[in-house]
């Protein structure tokens, strides 16, 4: 049984630098008892007595670390989460888009911390609903946690989970299953689910409309600012940027510039 005091200040000094140098999430004093609790679930679940001995595995198997770091990411999210940014999807930015790319007919988009695929899911249902037929669209959902992208994947979403969905995408784009829904093949298949740290280079280019919301508020200022600027590099000429409403590039060294619709505010690559 773990004792309530497991967790030293030395303890804590030493997982939150594997956390940071392994995926750039920053665990400050003010949320260490986040950490403290997933760690203590790992080590109950996996039967292991000390915080030392569970840290000697981790940094000695890779499947071992990979589990611990999806412990510790946040995967809280929903259908259309933050209505604006779709509102701005459908009203400004394709619309946008499909001037800057009339002689090409392709847009590109990168969901960045996706989790259980909500994101991308939602995104693609707004495409599918507003581009003419003659428009194709292409969406990479990537996480680091694999469990996330497992499920993601599936496409299967309990009861529980479909809040937010608007009932004529859920009759036109789902089928009811037991104990839930599951999406619909053909929006599925303009969705590829991809593992990536975002600390890496993530080797995506050309991208039009990237979404990493509510993911670099847990980095600290220079893995955000290395993250928006590799965000930067996989970018086409002329696109767009969504990050979360309490996350802001303001301070930030960056070439992106704000933009502010009618609906919500955005970013923008415009060179």
């Amino acid at each position: 049984m773990l004792e309530a005091n497991f967790f030293t200040d030395a303890n804590f000094v030493q997982y939150r630098t594997l956390v940071y140098n392994e995926s750039g999430i920053h665990f400050t004093p003010t949320n260490r008892s986040i950490l403290e609790s997933r760690l203590r679930e790992q080590l109950r679940e996996k039967h292991i007595d000390s915080v030392q001995e569970y840290y000697s595995l981790i940094t000695s198997n890779k499947n071992a670390l990979q589990d611990f770091l999806d412990s510790v990411t946040t995967n809280l999210t929903r259908f259309f989460r933050n209505q604006a940014h779709f509102d701005t999807l459908e009203h400004y930015i394709l619309p946008e888009l499909m001037k800057i790319k009339k002689d090409n007919h392709l847009i590109k988009v990168w969901s960045a911390g996706c989790s259980t695929g909500e994101e991308p899911y939602s995104i693609a249902m707004v495409m599918t609903e507003v581009l003419p037929p003659t428009w194709k669209f292409e969406i990479v959902a990537s996480d680091l946690s694999l469990k996330c992208l497992v499920a993601g994947k599936e496409g299967f979403y309990p009861d529980n989970r479909i809040e937010g969905i608007p009932m004529e995408y859920l009759r036109k784009y789902f089928d009811k299953v037991d104990g839930g829904y599951k999406i619909h093949s053909d929006i599925a298949s303009k969705i590829r689910f991809d593992y990536h740290n975002l600390k890496n280079v993530s080797g995506f280019h050309s991208l039009d409309l990237v979404f990493c919301r509510n993911v670099i508020i847990y980095f600290d200022e220079a893995a955000q600012a290395a993250v928006i600027n590799k965000f930067w590099d996989t970018m086409s000429s002329k696109s767009f940027l969504f990050i979360g409403h309490s996350e802001s590039l303001f301070g930030m060294d960056t070439k992106f510039e704000f933009v502010k619709t009618q609906w919500a505010t955005l970013y923008r690559k415009f060179v």
